[in-house]
Formats: C-alpha cells, sequence, structure tokens
C-alpha cells in the first residue's frame, strides 16, 4: 500500500492490511470479508502503550500529567489528524455505499489504530513502535494543542482589534463522497491563512489554524 512505502514498510501478509482499512459498511457488502474492528482493538492497546512508554522515558511529568498527553495525543481527532497530514490513509478506506458520504473523524481514527494493529501482527513490535514514534512525536515536541478551537481563538484575537474576519471558499474538488475544499481567511480583506479539508467547516478550522500560528509567531 503507497501510504506504507513512505515509512519502508512492506506487510507479508497483504490481506491484514486490507483488513485494517475496511470499515463494516463494506465488510457487510462483500462477502467473505472481515472489517477492522479486531485490529483496531489491538492497535489501540500498542498505541498506549508506545505513547506511554514515550512520555515516561523522555519526560519528568508525574502520572497525572503523564496520563492527560498521552490522552491528548492519542485521542480521536490526534488520530485523524496523523491520518490525514502524515499518513494518507484516508484515501485507502474501504466504505460501503451508503457510508461513502460520511467518512467522518471516528472511521479515520479507527482505522489509524487497525493499521497499527496489522503492522504488530505481520511486523513485531519494534517495527509498529518505530512507526508510532514517526508520526506522533513531531507534534508532541510542537506541543500541538488537537482541543483548540481555532476558530473561536482568532475571532477573540479580531474582536480586540475589531477588525473584520471572513472565510471565504477558494476551490472545490473531488468526487461526493471524498471532496475536498479550500478556504482562505480574510482580517480586513487581507488573507491571512489559508487550510484544505473533507468539509467546509474543517477548511475554516485550518485556515483559522494557519492565520493564527502566523500571528504568534
Amino acid at each position: 500500500m503507497s501510504f506504507l512505502d513512505k515509512f519502508n514498510i512492506k506487510l507479508k501478509n497483504k490481506k491484514l492490511l486490507e483488513t485494517a482499512l475496511t470499515h463494516s459498511s463494506y465488510a457487510n457488502e462483500h462477502r467473505h470479508c472481515e472489517d477492522y474492528e479486531r485490529l483496531e482493538f489491538l492497535g489501540d492497546a500498542v498505541l498506549e502503550v508506545v505513547v506511554s512508554e514515550y512520555f515516561y522515558r523522555y519526560t519528568n511529568y508525574e502520572e497525572g500529567k503523564m496520563t492527560k498527553q498521552r490522552a491528548s495525543f492519542v485521542c480521536e481527532k490526534a488520530l485523524a489528524t496523523y491520518s490525514r497530514e502524515v499518513v494518507g490513509l484516508h484515501k485507502e478506506i474501504r466504505l460501503g455505499e451508503g457510508q461513502k458520504s460520511n467518512l467522518n473523524d471516528t472511521i479515520i481514527a479507527d482505522v489509524f489504530e487497525a493499521v497499527v494493529g496489522a503492522i504488530y501482527l505481520d511486523q513485531g513490535f519494534k517495527v509498529a513502535k518505530d512507526y508510532i514514534l514517526k508520526i506522533v512525536v513531531p507534534y508532541i515536541e510542537k506541543n500541538y494543542n488537537f482541543n483548540m478551537d481555532y476558530k473561536s481563538t482568532l475571532q477573540e484575537l479580531v474582536q480586540t482589534d475589531k477588525k473584520s474576519l471572513t472565510y471565504e471558499v477558494v476551490s472545490e474538488s473531488g468526487e461526493a463522497h471524498n471532496k475536498s475544499f479550500e478556504v482562505v481567511v480574510k482580517i480586513d480583506n487581507i488573507i491571512y491563512g489559508k487550510g484544505i479539508g473533507h468539509s467546509k467547516k474543517q477548511a475554516e478550522q485550518m485556515a483559522a489554524k494557519n492565520a493564527y500560528e502566523k500571528s504568534a509567531h
């Protein structure tokens, strides 16, 4: 699979990876096809161990803070972000006809865990661990805040200066079930940020994030 090539991972058992990418809606429409849920269960455990060990080894945080930090970097929003921004596996998910218009963060995050489970079974713990750390650690080092509402934060900053804030869709691409929107955010009619997402709302959030990060430097 193309999205694993960039990590130099080649699974011997291709069926395992197919299963990791298969939603129950697809499995229900195709006989002799298993969905990702059992692999997700396994991948979730591997992910938790790897991220827990990272915080134990490389920080001096007390237990409560380690728990909170781990939760932030393995939450649904985090896993969906890794999938879209780093891995690109969201493009490979197999959905049933009725589900194709609703590829949401929950599914994408579940598949991320299922793929971890598949790598672990096929290649062992070390390869799975290296895969997870390559993806997650850059976000930890940037102290990325997955729970931040960038639109609201940017709105507050702009209100302080009594400036106008608008979002504008500049392009749309892709088929109905996998659309991509590009949005710009303007402050007093000047473009301050751009963002791309699979919904207008997500693209606006990414544009706000882009503008906020520029203003923070």
